[in-house]
C-alpha cells in the first residue's frame, strides 16, 4: 500500500511506504526486508574498515548495533520516512544493504568486503532507483557520497546518476571534515511529463541505512 505527500525532492508526490512487505526482484538480485535472522550477516556488511571510515556507523558493528539498526530499520518503515532493503540474490542470504529516505528523496548502499567486485552494488542501486521511480513516483533521487571515496563515486555513476557540483557541502564526520559531494538521477518519464506523478564495487554511500549523516544505528 502507498501514501502520498508533497514533501519530496524535483516538486513532485512522493509515495510512501506502508503495509505490505516489499520485495524488488530483477537484474540477478532480490532486494528484501531484514529479518531477525540477518543479524550475522549484517555484522559481516557493516563491521569493516570502509564503513568505519566513510559512515557514521558505530565502529566497531557487533551484535547490540545490529539489533539497532534492525530497531530502527523496522520503526522508520513504520513511521513511513524510510525503506531500508537487503541485498540479496535470491531473496536468502544478506550481501549489502540498499535504502531510501523517503523524506529527503536520497539513496544509499553498501556492500560486504567478502560480495564486492560482483556488481552488486550498481545493479541494488539501479533496480532501487527504478522502482523508486516507477512505483513510488520520486522523480528525483539523489545520493552523497565522501568526495575520497572513489569506490562509491564509480557506483554512482555506473547506475546512471550524474554529479551535481553546486550542491557539494562540507560536513563533519567522525572528527574529520568531509566534502559530500551530491549525485541526481531523474526520471525521464516523469521529467516529460509521461507520468501523472507531477563504495569496482565498494558500495559506501553516506545516506541511507543507518550511513547517513541525519541519523546513525
Amino acid at each position: 500500500m502507498l501514501r502520498t505527500s508533497n514533501a519530496g525532492a524535483g516538486g513532485g508526490h512522493v509515495a510512501v511506504v506502508s503495509g505490505e512487505a516489499v520485495v524488488v526482484e530483477g537484474d540477478g538480485l532480490v532486494l528484501r526486508e531484514w529479518r531477525d535472522e540477518d543479524l550475522d550477516a549484517m555484522r559481516g556488511i557493516f563491521d569493516n574498515g570502509d564503513v568505519a571510515r566513510f559512515t557514521p556507523l558505530p565502529a566497531p558493528f557487533g551484535p547490540e548495533e545490529a539489533r539497532t539498526h534492525l530497531a530502527n530499520a523496522r520503526q522508520k518503515r513504520a513511521a513511513g520516512t524510510h525503506l531500508r532493503l537487503a541485498v540479496t540474490t535470491d531473496g536468502g542470504t544478506a550481501l549489502g544493504e540498499v535504502m531510501i529516505n523517503l523524506e529527503m528523496a536520497t539513496l544509499g548502499y553498501a556492500i560486504g568486503p567478502e560480495h564486492r567486485g560482483q556488481g552488486l552494488a550498481v545493479r541494488a542501486t539501479r533496480l532501487l532507483t527504478s522502482y523508486a521511480h516507477e512505483e513510488l513516483g520520486i522523480r528525483e533521487l539523489r545520493l552523497q557520497i565522501d568526495e575520497d571515496n572513489l569506490a562509491s563515486r564509480a557506483v554512482a555513476e555506473a547506475a546512471g546518476y550524474r554529479l551535481v557540483e553546486d550542491e557539494a557541502e562540507w560536513i563533519e564526520s567522525k572528527g574529520r571534515r568531509v566534502l559530500l559531494t551530491s549525485w541526481l538521477h531523474e526520471d525521464a518519464g516523469l521529467v516529460h511529463g509521461d507520468a501523472g506523478l507531477s563504495y569496482e564495487d565498494a558500495g559506501l554511500s553516506h545516506d541511507g541505512a543507518g550511513l547517513s549523516h541525519e541519523e546513525s544505528a
